[in-house]
């Protein structure tokens, strides 16, 4: 693994810039698909992607249809169920697969027609459902824009988040987003384009630079930051 460069972007442009060069993208919604995914991903869950709703006023090309077929696919190598998570929080279950129709296109093109769909509630969300052996999809309009651009650019896209979730509090967080992204660097990959899912949010920037900088000192220093040289 040779990492050369790590950057912090922002929007969905900056996710799709950062996949045209061949970066690993990693999407940080702290508030809360990355926080909500994360929170999957401590419920058991086997995988978790990002979409765009229906409607986005990103100036970069999405296909929510594409990534909720290849959920799908990925689901099906497990034998697994899918769980589709969107907006709004607050609201009824038909607005938000109005909201997500696209992404539910391509997951009943895919040929799954029972979807099980739940608000985007960050760390709350797994309250909601067995996530164990599932495949999650969210579907939102920041940081699930932001994921479905660099997606289908053909990038390797995770997520991060500085929140506290399900089983994780502090750096652990942080450290396992960290890990998961490295554990998927390549001959191919060049650098890390950590990806604030909006610039007007600021939780999202102080959080990706953050999150940057802990990319810097895990691939210098490596697992002694967790043991608390991080501010060394």
């Amino acid at each position: 693994m040779t990492i050369t460069q790590v950057e912090v972007l922002q929007d969905a442009s900056g996710a799709f810039f950062g996949a045209m060069k061949g970066n690993i993208v990693v999407i940080v919604d702290v508030i809360n698909m990355s926080t909500t995914l994360e929170a999957s991903l401590d419920a058991g869950a086997l995988g978790v992607f990002g979409a765009s709703p229906d409607t986005t006023r990103a100036p970069v090309s999405v296909n929510p249809e594409a990534v909720g077929f290849h959920a799908v696919r990925f689901a099906r190598q497990y034998h697994s169920d899918l769980i589709l998570v969107t907006e709004p929080r607050v609201g009824t279950e038909r607005e938000r697969r109005e909201h997500a129709s696209r992404a539910i296109a391509g997951i009943r093109r895919a040929g799954i027609n029972h979807i099980t769909v739940l608000p985007n509630l960050g760390a709350e969300t797994v309250k909601l459902a067995d996530f164990k052996n599932k495949v999650v999809l969210a579907v939102t309009d920041s940081g699930g824009v932001a994921y479905d651009a660099a997606f289908n650019v053909g990038a390797t896209v995770t997520t991060a988040t500085v929140a506290r979730s399900l089983r994780k509090k502090g750096l652990a967080s942080v450290h396992d987003g960290v890990i998961r992204a490295l554990s998927q660097a390549g001959g191919n990959h060049q650098g890390i384009s950590v990806v604030a899912a909006s610039s007007n949010s600021l939780e999202d920037i102080l959080a990706a630079n953050f999150i940057a900088q802990y990319f810097e000192s895990y691939i210098e220093h490596g697992h002694d930051i967790l043991q608390g040289n991080f501010y060394s």
